[in-house]
């Protein structure tokens, strides 16, 4: 009895992005709820990496079968300082960094044994300042640090990240320029491309800044391959899509949320989903290269949008 057939190797997602439009996965969050997870801690997802890795295992594996290229890693709340606070050590909370790395490689292989073919990647996720205060503020950015002091934050993690080799390092969910440039200088000389990605309002990033002025400072940035939106409404990804391309000239990046609206006093999401599949070939059409969903976007919309793009 023989297993299943190797995979040939996988060209690189630069290559990828490339050669045509790339699956990314929904919120990783929202599967894991799904499967009976609390992530009302403040480290939301990344606490399952110490506590519960096979969770994890699992909620990727779930998306890799709906049809995504992508995962991104359970490490978008996971900090040094964050772990810290939980009394976790710097040399524990690194290899709670890598681990996160190692499992969704460990999602792929299981992916593939069971039959999904084609090239899978793991995107390295790392969150914004604000992810790791929990309180809300990385949704408003200025948080009244320099530009120094927030790559001094970025820059530990995103070496341990890019250590454990995945094949893209996500900078998402960034709601403010000031941020985004600490981000730029702190994925440098890292070996590992990287895809910068803003939450935005309209047509300004999260802190008011114009969405143009924001996306210009990844134009010439050599180790961003890509930029765009996530953790946004759908309606507002529209036109930012054609913005980051006009202005970059580099792939567009999209995984906005489902639409629908947190009620922070009832604790509940309102409203019905706007993020539908058919609207994924006006974001093409303007330069959209990896798409996905964020919150409340789950295995049945990604198969959907797989689906739709014959991927």
């Amino acid at each position: 009895m023989t297993g299943p057939s190797p995979q040939p190797p996988a060209p690189t997602f630069t290559a990828a992005l490339a050669a045509g439009p790339v699956v990314l996965d929904g919120g990783l969050s929202n599967q894991l709820e799904a499967d009976g997870h609390d992530l009302s801690d403040a480290l939301w997802s990344a606490r399952l990496l110490a506590e519960e890795p096979e969770a994890v295992v699992r909620a990727h594996l779930a998306y890799y079968r709906a049809g995504a290229r992508v995962a991104l890693t359970a490490s978008y709340q996971a900090t040094f300082e964050g772990f810290a606070r939980r009394g976790t050590g710097p040399q524990e909370t690194a290899e709670l960094l890598r681990r996160s790395v190692e499992l969704a490689r460990e999602a792929a292989a299981r992916a593939h044994a069971g039959g999904v073919t084609g090239p899978l990647y793991v995107a390295a996720s790392a969150g914004p300042y604000g992810a790791m205060l929990a309180d809300g503020s990385e949704y408003r950015g200025r948080y009244g640090l320099s530009v120094d002091a927030l790559e001094r934050f970025h820059r530990p993690r995103l070496e341990v990240l890019a250590a454990a080799r995945p094949d893209v390092l996500a900078l998402e969910t960034v709601p403010d320029a000031d941020e985004a440039q600490a981000l730029l200088r702190a994925v440098r000389g890292l070996g590992v491309p990287a895809y910068l990605s803003f939450s935005v309002a309209g047509d300004r990033t999260r802190a008011g800044q114009p969405l143009a002025e924001a996306f210009a400072a990844a134009a010439d940035a050599d180790e961003v391959i890509a930029v765009g939106v996530n953790c946004c409404a759908p309606d507002d990804a529209d036109r930012a899509v054609e913005i980051a391309a006009r202005v970059t000239g580099k792939p567009v990046v999209v995984y906005p949320n489902s639409g629908e609206q947190w009620d922070a006093a009832a604790r509940a999401w309102r409203g019905s989903p706007t993020f539908r599949a058919d609207r994924v070939a006006g974001w093409i059409a303007a330069g959209a290269r990896l798409i996905g969903g964020c919150c409340r976007v789950g295995p049945d919309a990604i198969a959907a949008l797989a689906t739709g793009l014959g991927r």
